[in-house]
């Protein structure tokens, strides 16, 4: 339904009445952000190796001279013909930022089960450019839960922190790490299912239009997404909102 069409000033009232509302909103989310930054630490022991362009890496050398990671588990398991078009469609986010990320000492990157010739194929069709390994052979995936033997799919599993059907063998997530000077690893923050949203520029800017994300009448939230070479390219009709 469309919201009521109104004067100028009192469009400015309820601009001004959202705004407040919205700076509440942003003075939560920094003072959760620092929050986040005080949660404690724990160690990294298992000797977790992974196939990349370069070659064999370990976890510490995954950081590429920075002190913090941030890894991106893109779903991909070993045989599908093409990665998850939900992380794909996360993914087509990180090339533009990783610059950023690396101007302040962080290290950005995704992890999949897939072997590498597949990772490499599937980032090739897509045009990515940002480092991409397989943790295949590797306890990685199940160990951070985001892969889950195939029994187990239907099934109930430890998912986001508790107890979740598990919907595939594979399922999204992001982990972040840090090293300190002695080459130690520890994890630092992991987040999954809506904790990823953040990173989603495009749903940032879906939110400031008036139709929304607009995924109400979905089967699911994100069964519009598509590849971005799978969408059509005919021309756009005009939005049912804007007359």
């Amino acid at each position: 339904m469309q919201p009521a069409i109104v004067a100028q000033e009192d469009w400015l009232a309820a601009r001004k009445t959202l705004l407040a509302r919205e700076k509440e909103f942003t003075r939560a989310r920094d003072a959760l952000s620092a929050e986040r930054r005080r949660m404690p630490w724990v160690k990294i022991d298992k000797p977790y190796v992974f196939d990349g362009p370069q070659g064999r890496e370990t976890l510490a050398d995954l950081f590429a001279g920075k002190s913090q990671l941030i890894v991106y588990h893109f779903m991909l398991a070993p045989g599908w013909p093409e990665g998850c078009k939900s992380c794909s469609y996360l993914a087509d986010h990180f090339d533009g930022a990783i610059p950023h990320l690396a101007a302040r000492d962080v290290t950005m990157l995704a992890i999949s089960r897939a072997p590498l010739a597949e990772i490499e194929a599937y980032r090739a069709r897509m045009g990515w450019k940002f480092r991409w390994l397989s943790s295949n052979g590797s306890d990685f995936n199940y160990d951070f839960r985001v892969s889950f033997p195939a029994g187990q799919v239907g099934e109930e599993g430890l998912y986001n922190f508790g107890s979740t059907k598990v919907y595939g063998e594979e399922m999204p997530g992001i982990s972040v790490f840090a090293r300190n000077a002695a080459d130690e690893v520890f994890l630092t923050y992991s987040t999954y299912a809506r904790g990823l949203d953040a990173i989603v520029g495009t749903y940032q800017l879906l939110d400031l239009v008036p139709k929304g994300r607009d995924e109400d009448g979905l089967p699911f939230t994100m069964s519009w997404v598509k590849r971005h070479d799978e969408y059509a390219q005919a021309p756009l009709a005009r939005a049912a909102c804007c007359g």
